[in-house]
C-alpha cells in the first residue's frame, strides 16, 4: 500500500507553492503584513483561476470535485507563504454547506463560492473558551438572527458568514444586511484578520442538514489549521536554517556551533513527522467518519503545539533580532499562535479525543 501522495496531489502542492513564490515574495508578504487588512484582491482572483476557492466543491456546482485531503494540501502551502487571504474561512464555509446544506440549498449556494465571486467565512466562536455547539447561543428567530460572534476570520471582506446558532445548527448571512455589524478586533495575525460581529434582527437563511453536521464542520477545521500550522513551522525551520549560515560569531558561521545544529535538527525531527496526522485526519473526514473527529481533534493538539514551540525556538535562534518586528519569523510565529488557539486549544483537543476514545 502507498501511503505517499499522488503524482495529481504533488503537482496540485506545486503548483500553488510556485504560485505563492511568484505572487507573494517576502517583501510583498510584509507589505500585507503591514497593512494588516490580510486580502489582496489581486491574490484571491489568482487563486479562484486557479481553481482553489472551489476546490472540494462538486464539479457539477462550478468546482473542481476534490477531496479534503486536497483541501488540506494547499493549507499546508499557504501556511508555508503566511498567503494573507480567506482561504481557510471561505473554504469551511464551504464545508459547512457541504455537509448541512439541502441539495437545493448546496445548488444555490455553492457556485458563486466556487468561482471566488463571493468570498464566505464562518462565525463559531463567542469567546474565548465557548466555540463549542452545545455553548452556541446565538439564536435563529423565524429567519431573523441575534448574537454575537467573536474572532470571525476575513468578516470585513467576506460576502457571507455561515454561523453557528442555538442547537448546534447553520444559518446564512449576507454580511451586507441590516442588522449585522462588523468590529475589528486588531488580532495578532495581521495575514488573518479578526472581528467581532453582532446581529440584531439580521435576515438568515437556515441551512437543513441540522445539528449533527456542527461536529462534522469543527473536524474540518480542525484538520485545516494543523495543516496551516504544520506548514508555517516547516517554513520557520527554513529560516532558521538560513540565518544560521548567513550569521557570524567568532568568524564562523553560527551553523556551525553544535547548539545550533542540535537546536534545528530536533525541531525537524519534531515537525516532519506529524505531516501523516493531518494528512490521516483529512482522509478520515472523506473516507472514515467513525475515525474523523479523533484524528482531527489529535492533529490539532499535536501539530499546532508543536509548531508553537518551532515558533518559539525560531525566535531565540534569530537573537535578539528575533525579537523585533523587522524580522520576519514574527510573521509565521503569530500565524501558529492563532491556528493553536482558535476553535480549540490543544488542551481542550487533547479532552476530546480522549473521551473520544473512551478514556
Amino acid at each position: 500500500m502507498d501511503f505517499g501522495l499522488s503524482e495529481e496531489q504533488e503537482m496540485l502542492q506545486e503548483t500553488v507553492r510556485g504560485f505563492a513564490q511568484n505572487e507573494c515574495p517576502t517583501t510583498r508578504l510584509r507589505e500585507l503584513f503591514d497593512e494588516g487588512n490580510g486580502h489582496d484582491p489581486a491574490l484571491w482572483q489568482a487563486l479562484a483561476e486557479m481553481g482553489v476557492a472551489g476546490l472540494t466543491v462538486p464539479e457539477e456546482q462550478g468546482g473542481a470535485g476534490m477531496e479534503f485531503l486536497d483541501l488540506a494540501l494547499v493549507a499546508e502551502v499557504l501556511g508555508e507563504f503566511a498567503l494573507p487571504s480567506p482561504f481557510i474561512g471561505h473554504s469551511l464555509a464551504i464545508q459547512g454547506i457541504l455537509l448541512a446544506g439541502s441539495e437545493a440549498q448546496c445548488a444555490s449556494l455553492l457556485p458563486a463560492l466556487a468561482s471566488g465571486e463571493l468570498i464566505a467565512s464562518i462565525a463559531l466562536h463567542e469567546s474565548d473558551v465557548v466555540w463549542a455547539p452545545s455553548d452556541w447561543t446565538a439564536k435563529l428567530d423565524g429567519d431573523r438572527l441575534s448574537g454575537t460572534k467573536t474572532y470571525v476570520s476575513h468578516a470585513k471582506v467576506a460576502d457571507r458568514l455561515l454561523v453557528g446558532v442555538q442547537g448546534g445548527e447553520f444559518v446564512w448571512v449576507d454580511t451586507k444586511a441590516d442588522g449585522v455589524e462588523i468590529e475589528d478586533l486588531g488580532a495578532i495575525d495581521r495575514t488573518r484578520p479578526m472581528s467581532k460581529v453582532t446581529f440584531t434582527g439580521a435576515e438568515a437563511i437556515k441551512l437543513e442538514g441540522g445539528p449533527g453536521t456542527a461536529s462534522g464542520l469543527l473536524d474540518a477545521a480542525a484538520a485545516l489549521l494543523a495543516a496551516d500550522a504544520f506548514g508555517a513551522a516547516s517554513k520557520l525551520i527554513d529560516l532558521d536554517v538560513a540565518y544560521s549560515l548567513e550569521r557570524e560569531q567568532f568568524g564562523q558561521p553560527i551553523a556551525q556551533f553544535q547548539a545550533i545544529k542540535h537546536t534545528i535538527a530536533r525541531l525537524g525531527t519534531d515537525i516532519e513527522p506529524t505531516r501523516a496526522l493531518y494528512w490521516y485526519a483529512a482522509h478520515a473526514l472523506d473516507h472514515l467518519p467513525d475515525e474523523a473527529s479523533r484524528a482531527a481533534s489529535i492533529a490539532k493538539a499535536h501539530i499546532t503545539d508543536r509548531a508553537m514551540n518551532a515558533a518559539r525556538e525560531s525566535v531565540e535562534l534569530h537573537g535578539g533580532y528575533g525579537f523585533t518586528w523587522e524580522c520576519e519569523v514574527q510573521m509565521w510565529f503569530k500565524r501558529i499562535m492563532v491556528d493553536r488557539a482558535i476553535y480549540g486549544t490543544p488542551d481542550e483537543h487533547r479532552d476530546r479525543s480522549a473521551a473520544l476514545g473512551g478514556y
